[in-house]
């Protein structure tokens, strides 16, 4: 993946960007507004990071999500909605500008390629535990899956479902934890270790371990 040696970085509180995740933004700060104007005459890429635990002032989390600009709208008070959709996991480097905003270097993380009997037990353990979760009613946060068309039937909403059937139908280990986490963990802190877990058998441990954790909460 060629990605530029420096980009633009968002620091929010607890959004975390997964690779492929898509993550709408509402963009009404002067310097994000510049921000964005420059990314779409550009490459359309920015980081999203959280804000490092602790700190007191505006600092990034040592990992980040990349992502390019899918759809961007402009409103007549200069604020924008637009659509990230996550690129890629990033070391945020040392920082090259603060105003007027944030712009530091990043470094591509990559992952060993997971395969094998393990890795294959571990999505096998992961899928089931999806299934238990619709099962027991309990919700998925923030939907990955497309949206279904409006009917009768369906009153708003991605039915928990049809969430697991798009996560189900996912084949690649590495995609399906990035985007599961996404769907499941509510919590930021889980979402951000997930993030800056970067080979695929240690993310898929670490998932497991997070869901299961979440079944013992809900049994008390």
């Amino acid at each position: 993946m060629n990605l530029p040696p420096e980009v633009p970085v968002m620091i929010l509180p607890n959004a975390t960007l997964f690779p492929q995740a898509l993550l709408p933004l509402y963009i009404f700060e002067p310097r994000y507004r510049k921000m964005l104007s420059d990314c779409l005459e550009t490459h359309r890429m920015f980081c999203v990071a959280m804000q490092r635990p602790g700190a007191t002032r505006e600092t990034p989390a040592p990992v980040a999500g990349l992502g390019v600009v899918r759809v961007s709208v402009e409103h007549k008070d200069a604020t924008s909605h637009l659509i990230l959709q996550g690129l890629a996991r990033v070391q945020i480097c040392e920082t090259v500008r603060y105003k007027p905003y944030r712009k530091n270097r990043i470094e591509l993380l990559t992952p060993s390629q997971a395969s094998g009997s393990a890795t294959d037990t571990l999505v096998e353990k992961l899928k089931d535990l999806l299934e238990q979760r619709v099962r027991l009613g309990l919700p998925f946060p923030f939907p990955v899956a497309p949206a279904p068309a409006p009917g009768p039937s369906q009153p708003g909403g991605i039915p928990p479902a049809e969430v697991l059937k798009y996560l189900g139908a996912i084949s690649d280990p590495e995609q399906l934890a990035d985007l599961v986490s996404c769907a499941v963990l509510p919590n930021a802190a889980e979402r951000q270790t997930i993030l800056e877990t970067v080979e695929v058998d240690s993310r898929l441990r670490q998932l497991i371990s997070f869901l299961l954790a979440d079944f013992r909460r809900h049994k008390k």
